[in-house]
């Protein structure tokens, strides 16, 4: 990387978080990269949050952390809240989870491929986990996706968690121009797809940076249990991602000309995936050459569109 001290903006969400936040935040101080602050937006916590917050507030100094009132409307427009926040100007932003805890490397490591993008192109930095238990016991990795970042796949499938993801200026610009009043499932997924949808570029890092936290309530989110898998499979059959990808579908084509034309030819397109005939759904699918990273996973797809749940 070169010798440029770019500033990073940390967005941090939390919701009753003491538990784990004094790990995540003792992670970021100890980053080998330090020019960076931390934004942080509380849903309303009902327990010790905002005190473990404070005190941290008061160890680093009135510069390195911020905090606001969230939304309280879930934890992806709680993100978005930050995302809007005008008060917020650095060069690169990184979604941060309240209880993970960010290896030393993390934000060097995205910096020397975000460096590499120029500024007017929109930039996502992504990657895997070392997934971790509520001991930071490490339990495993996240998948490994090989096939390139697109807009092909992310029409379908997001491969970056949002706890691994710093983009750039520009991506965050085109985040703001979007239109959440019909709400957001997933604002990691979103970010994945504003960013391909736009003729940006995103760079997915095959080694983690990030030791990610497993708890009971989140194993869907690892997509590593065969159980998230299965769950996974299901909810495309039952056309759950449906619903979520098309209120992204909804927001994102508010962006208008910033979308390039081969995926604005997927969007104009998409809906024909939903056709009464299956054997435009087929065409469609084929001409369009949408995908997911894995086998089971493109399987998936296969068999909702010709269920007609995609």
């Amino acid at each position: 990387m070169r010798e440029k001290n770019y500033s990073i903006a940390i967005l941090l969400c939390t919701y009753n978080s003491e538990k784990f936040l004094a790990e995540q935040l003792d992670s970021i101080s100890k980053q080998s990269y330090s020019n960076w602050n931390v934004w942080i937006s509380d849903d309303g916590s009902q327990d010790n949050t905002i005190e473990v917050i404070e005190s941290y507030k008061g160890a680093w100094g009135e510069d390195k952390l911020f905090v606001q009132l969230g939304p309280q409307q879930g934890f992806s427009l709680n993100f978005l809240s930050l995302v809007n926040n005008h008060l917020i100007q650095n060069d690169y932003y990184a979604y941060s989870d309240h209880d993970d805890v960010w290896q030393p490397n993390k934000l060097e490591q995205a910096l020397k491929w975000l460096d590499t993008i120029p500024k007017d192109i929109p930039a996502l930095y992504c990657g895997r986990t070392c997934l971790i238990d509520d001991n930071l016991k490490e339990i495993g990795s996240s998948p490994l996706f090989s096939r390139a970042p697109s807009f092909a796949n992310a029409i379908v499938q997001n491969i970056g968690g949002g706890n691994t993801m710093i983009f750039n200026d520009v991506a965050r610009n085109l985040l703001q121009k979007i239109d959440t009043s019909n709400g957001i499932i997933s604002h990691d997924w979103l970010t994945y797809q504003v960013v391909t949808a736009c003729g940006g570029k995103v760079f997915y890092d095959y080694s983690p940076t990030i030791n990610y936290r497993q708890h009971t309530y989140n194993i869907l989110g690892s997509n590593n249990h065969w159980r998230a898998r299965i769950m996974r499979i299901k909810m495309l059959l039952q056309g759950t991602f449906r619903g979520w990808n098309a209120s992204n579908l909804i927001a994102i084509q508010t962006l208008g000309s910033n979308i390039d034309e081969k995926s604005y030819t997927i969007i104009d397109h998409v809906h024909l995936l939903r056709s009464n005939s299956i054997r435009i759904r087929i065409k469609e699918l084929m001409k369009l050459k949408i995908y997911r990273q894995t086998l089971m996973g493109n399987l998936g797809l296969v068999v909702a569109i010709i269920m007609r749940r995609f």
